[in-house]
């Protein structure tokens, strides 16, 4: 098959051929039809990732149809229409049998524990447990643009967050991580102030449903802006950039009782922030993480794509090929353009 491969860190990936993947006896082989670019996987590349062994193919964000199934696979068939969390779930530990595959103890992560998406097939461990089945419906490249940002925003806005409407909820970063926060806060009846420093992005957010924007470039006093729009600090705040300004203004510009998500990767040298601890302290704040979420979860949010409260096609900004995959993987780090790259011709 081909694929994106890169022998490396930080140096240039090529698309090569390279042996096709077989189904482990609990997982299958899907025959990628789209798959995401992520800033995930410009972290893997540059290697902020400890998973990761080289020669390595990213990709984490993907859709397709089952091409192989192993012998212990019980609920799935060659053919079917299927997309998978980043985060798989082994189904046995401790933290799965409480429902919390995303934090599985021997978790499985296409594209970081395990070759990835940017190939023409992949292979998925413990299909029973992950796999996700998608109504005809649903297109692959917006099947695959769910993966890690869109449902991890869900994650963190609906379970970790619980915004409830009328609610303030700052979303600091507007990628395509900030832009799925943005929607879902929307669509649970929430007031969302968005903060980044380009204003097309501020335009999309806009556009998206944010009442409220703050460009950091031009008003430095970010925690201050949110302070005032929100009368007081935000109920909830997202960091969905991953940087250690935005993670402190993103706990620093909440209100009394505040819950402060963390979702973007704090890697590399960012891995250990800085947060006013002095706040959390005497105003009582919340700290959660969103990291992936649970098979079973997304019910959930294919309700609301069926119902039109989310409509997640908006965010893919390109459709790309196999070809145009490694260029745009190095290109991450810049930031460019207001829609998600999503790969689908191999």
């Amino acid at each position: 098959m081909r694929a994106v491969i890169f022998e490396k860190f930080g140096e240039t990936p090529r698309v090569a051929n390279v042996a096709d993947p077989r189904p482990a006896d609990s997982g299958v082989v899907i025959k990628v039809e789209a798959t995401g670019l992520c800033r995930s996987d410009w972290h893997g590349w540059m290697g902020h990732d400890a998973d990761i062994v080289l020669p390595h193919v990213p990709g984490h964000e993907l859709a397709g149809t089952i091409a192989a199934v192993g012998r212990h696979v019980k609920q799935w068939q060659i053919g079917q229409r299927v997309t998978v969390p980043f985060v798989g779930g082994c189904g046995h530990c401790f933290e799965c049998n409480s429902g919390n595959h995303q934090v599985c103890e021997n978790q499985f992560q296409p594209g970081f524990t395990a070759w990835g998406s940017f190939a023409e097939f992949v292979a998925v461990d413990y299909a029973d447990t992950n796999l996700v089945g998608l109504p005809d419906s649903l297109d692959f490249a917006t099947a695959a643009s769910l993966g890690c940002r869109f449902v991890t925003s869900f994650r963190a806005i609906v379970d970790q967050a619980r915004v409830k409407p009328g609610e303030w909820v700052a979303v600091h970063g507007c990628g395509g991580v900030g832009l799925s926060a943005i929607m879902i806060a929307t669509a649970m009846g929430a007031n969302v102030v968005a903060i980044d420093l380009a204003d097309e992005k501020l335009a999309f957010a806009k556009a998206l449903g944010a009442v409220a924007i703050v460009n950091g470039a031009e008003r430095r006093d970010v925690v201050g802006a949110v302070r005032e729009i929100t009368k007081g600090g935000a109920h909830v705040s997202i960091d969905a950039l991953g940087h250690p300004s935005t993670c402190f203004n993103s706990v620093a510009n909440l209100r009394r009782r505040g819950r402060h998500v963390q979702v973007g990767l704090m890697l590399g040298d960012h891995a250990h922030a800085p947060i006013p601890m002095d706040k959390v302290i005497a105003h009582e704040l919340e700290i959660y993480g969103s990291h992936g979420m649970q098979a079973f979860r997304y019910k959930a949010l294919m309700d609301m794509l069926e119902n039109g409260k989310l409509a997640p096609q908006k965010l893919i900004g390109k459709e790309i090929t196999l070809d145009d995959a490694p260029a745009a993987l190095m290109a991450m780090d810049r930031f460019e353009g207001t829609g998600i790259n999503v790969i689908t011709k191999f």
